[in-house]
């Protein structure tokens, strides 16, 4: 009862003094969106059940998950900037769900040059995190969930480790087509860092809600993200929202659109014509693979591509 509670505590409760000013905080690539599902809504998943890659923003979602499976997402961002992300869940029967998972992020190659400008190599900058979840129900309709990550960064000859925590709970409405997700991740501190000064992570707090229609195949996600952030007032914090619709057609096929309003807030150019914080994409589910495909904007010429492929595991 009391590791419930402590779940309950941190999962539901805003500390203001733990407020963090995100653009300051070291691993910044914790706030990518990982799976293609997820960018294709928006990031607006926090509530989302039976999506195994969804663990990354809320782990409570894992005993909502219909099968076993090994998913795996491959992200493209600018330059010769990819990212690649797995997963697998399992359930143990009587104990709960687990589920591992990895991910890793590489910048590409530097130049190395000397004080006099001339090449002399080449180095690399990559971000790795490894994570292990456990969840469980706490009722029939109610399951909570926790995330243990390692996290460490490498530039050139140089490191920095972390250890993270993440919470969350799921509440689940069947009658209305409901679900309520909350969560806070990256609850963590540097173990080592580059030049001996301590900076903290990107601690985010996620409220969400995620509902289906009626008479409409429609799947409809909002949430508000990064209340922890450091803002110049309470009502600022609302102003950091996504939201997300999944048009199903047929069995198989779903079309998503979504939009992170943070992303288009923080980008730093004119973004009044642009499609800035958008993003779309196509999951294709057959009995045994689902394959989905994201497009995202980040800036007026800046479009990330992601590709998800999850395989069911027979029992």
């Amino acid at each position: 009862m009391k590791f419930t509670r402590l779940i309950l505590a941190c999962a539901v409760v805003l500390v203001p003094i733990q407020a963090r000013a995100q653009q300051a905080t070291i691993f910044p690539f914790l706030r990518s969106m990982v799976s293609a599902r997820m960018a294709g809504l928006g990031g607006s998943t926090v509530s989302m059940p039976n999506d195994p890659s969804n663990v990354v923003l809320n782990p409570a979602v894992l005993p909502t998950l219909e099968h076993r499976k090994i998913a795996g997402t491959f992200i493209k961002y600018a330059l010769d900037i990819n990212a690649g992300y797995a997963t697998y869940n399992q359930e143990i029967e009587d104990v709960g769900t687990f589920a591992v998972t990895a991910s890793f992020t590489s910048y590409g190659a530097f130049d190395r040059a000397n004080h006099e400008g001339i090449v002399t190599g080449t180095f690399g900058a990559s971000d790795v995190v490894l994570g292990v979840s456990f969840a469980r129900e706490l009722d029939t309709l109610i399951t909570y969930g926790v995330t243990a990550k390692v996290l460490h960064s490498s530039l050139d000859d140089m490191a920095s480790t972390a250890i993270a925590l993440d919470a969350g709970l799921l509440f689940r409405f069947p009658a209305s087509r409901t679900n309520l997700g909350v969560s806070v991740i990256n609850i963590g501190t540097q173990l080592s860092t580059y030049d001996g000064t301590s900076d903290a992570l990107p601690l985010d707090m996620r409220l969400g809600v995620n509902h289906r229609l009626r008479g409409l195949p429609l799947l409809v996600n909002v949430s508000l993200n990064h209340l922890t952030d450091d803002v110049p007032s309470f009502f600022d914090r609302f102003l950091n929202f996504s939201v997300g619709g999944e048009l199903y057609l047929g069995k198989v096929i779903q079309v998503r659109v979504g939009y992170d309003n943070a992303t288009r807030n923080t980008s730093g150019v004119n973004v009044a014509t642009q499609l800035t914080g958008l993003s779309a994409g196509i999951g294709i589910a057959l009995p045994s693979l689902d394959f989905d495909y994201a497009l995202s904007s980040i800036g007026a010429s800046v479009l990330l591509h992601r590709v998800s492929v999850a395989v069911r595991i027979e029992e």
